[in-house]
């Protein structure tokens, strides 16, 4: 019988964490963080780390484990995930993923193989010093040529994914997205029940602007400072996240406050669109859009374990 396994996601400021913890105590459940930033120690404000007191004695995985210097992709997520998994079905408890990657959620839910990454390989090298010398949009546009499926998804920003699809490319002769779209089409070693809550767009919009305005109330602008006096630059992955980039934008003199807190909410808001985007893409998801339930929690609750119920997730013993 294959293992149970819950999945709960959303655009961002959704509301995930508080569902996540009743979820929790429902099913007997643990959490594992499906995030990119709550990874990281130091980055509470501009991530919405779930506090101590949040989390109701409920366990949680992949929060505050690195610092902010450390790398975190998709790889090391995969295989720190799998790893508080089996922790998780030792104790006879059921693992929920939860957080807004979906491309992290994907890579668990799938088990993608992501083995060709491993080690650097001499194109790899070859194509870093390209980037270098002739710029990100240089190599993107060779993307375009060769693989324009990956090109559309991959911005041209993001020069660490372009590598990799190039080299892949060229070592395999085969497009990286189609070994993508083969990974995806997996049938999953799990039994699972994937969750995406989701709120009218407006709504998410206001709560997203409200979101962002508390944090700067919370202190954003000093934890970003602090992080900057610890010796973290924009060019950290960690520092590239939604509420630091902008706000080290604003403490380099680069804009204003105003201008900087303009552009984190608006990208915000443009990042919680294609997060619904790709959970739209996903196959087996269970929308639950909160106006349905008249946002009432115990709603939600309810159909979410009668869902899990039908999946036979609720009866797995270990």
């Amino acid at each position: 019988m294959k293992k149970p396994l819950i999945i709960l996601t959303g655009p961002t400021a959704v509301g995930k964490t508080k569902l996540s913890i009743a979820l929790a105590k429902a099913v007997n459940g643990e959490i594992i963080s499906a995030d990119s930033m709550q990874v990281y120690r130091h980055m509470d404000i501009g991530s919405a780390k779930i506090r101590p007191e949040e989390m109701q004695g409920i366990p949680h995985y992949l929060i505050d484990v690195l610092d902010p210097e450390e790398e975190f992709h998709v790889v090391r997520f995969q295989e720190m995930a799998k790893k508080a998994m089996e922790e998780i079905y030792a104790k006879g408890k059921i693992p929920i993923l939860t957080g807004g990657t979906g491309f992290y959620i994907q890579a668990v839910v799938k088990d993608i193989d992501f083995s060709e990454d491993t080690e650097k390989s001499q194109v790899r090298a070859r194509l870093e010093q390209e980037a270098q010398e002739k710029g990100k949009q240089y190599l993107h546009e060779k993307l375009q040529e060769i693989d324009p499926v990956s090109a559309e998804k991959i911005h041209a920003n993001n020069v660490k994914r372009v590598i990799r699809a190039l080299e892949y490319f060229e070592l395999t002769g085969e497009k990286i997205s189609q070994h993508n779209e083969q990974e995806a089409a997996k049938e999953s070693p799990y039994a699972y029940a994937y969750f995406v809550l989701n709120d009218e767009r407006e709504k998410l919009y206001r709560q997203i602007d409200q979101r962002v305005n508390e944090m700067l109330e919370e202190g954003l602008v000093d934890e970003v400072q602090k992080l900057a006096d610890m010796g973290c630059t924009r060019h950290m992955v960690s520092m590239q996240g939604l509420g630091y980039k902008e706000i080290l934008s604003y403490l380099d003199g680069t804009c204003s406050l105003e201008d900087a807190v303009y552009v984190l909410k608006r990208d915000t808001r443009h990042f919680a669109k294609r997060q619904i985007t790709w959970f739209k893409r996903e196959p087996d998801v269970i929308w639950v859009n909160k106006p349905d339930f008249d946002y009432q929690d115990e709603k939600i609750l309810a159909y979410m374990l009668e869902n899990c119920e039908k999946r036979g997730i609720l009866s797995w013993k270990k």
